[in-house]
């Protein structure tokens, strides 16, 4: 799959990320009607719902497989961006969390699948309980995990604050800055 910036179509690939209950779906969805293109679904959401069981650790490598899927797909017919629901950095800390390690395909995925930025969002909206929601009294925690994995790795990343349209208004402005330094290269 195409990764970062496709020379031939010229799709960024934005992930959208973050602790539980943080509007990263909701966002993924507005970004995507905002700039008219297309975004990747949660596959989790729709894997787990399916479940006649509760999830295990074989499951979140099978997330991690259907989420590339989806994203691989759907890169072909985006215009101008992909809005990604989710990425690979989610399944590792759910994973590590969770069950304490994490498969080592899902990391070298991490690493091999590029994106030309990462929206990071903030904990700042209010706590929805939610049956997939397992921890409402770690999101400090889980906030600091995902800033210092995008970090310890070097990709680029804006937190992205803000509640109702101030949240999206600021990922658009961090969006518009990064379309500006890729039109200056």
């Amino acid at each position: 799959m195409p990764s970062g910036l496709n020379s031939m179509n010229k799709v960024l690939k934005i992930a959208i990320t973050g602790p539980e209950s943080t509007g990263k779906s909701q966002l993924a969805e507005e970004l995507a009607m905002h700039y008219h293109t297309v975004f990747v679904p949660e596959f989790a959401r729709a894997y787990i719902d399916a479940l006649d069981r509760p999830y295990n650790r074989k499951d979140i490598s099978i997330i991690a497989e259907g989420q590339l899927r989806e994203e691989h797909r759907l890169f072909r017919v985006a215009t101008r961006m992909l809005f990604c629901d989710t990425e690979l950095m989610v399944t590792k800390i759910w994973s590590e969390v969770k069950y304490g390690k994490c498969d080592p395909w899902i990391l070298q995925q991490i690493e091999g699948n590029k994106y030309d930025l990462f929206l990071l969002c903030n904990i700042d909206l209010p706590w929805e309980n939610d049956p997939q929601r397992e921890h409402p009294h770690m999101r400090e925690k889980l906030f600091s995990l995902y800033f210092d994995e995008l970090t310890e790795r070097g990709f680029p990343f804006r937190v992205v604050s803000g509640t109702g349209e101030e949240r999206l208004k600021n990922a658009i402005g961090h969006l518009e800055e990064t379309i500006a330094m890729k039109n200056e290269k």
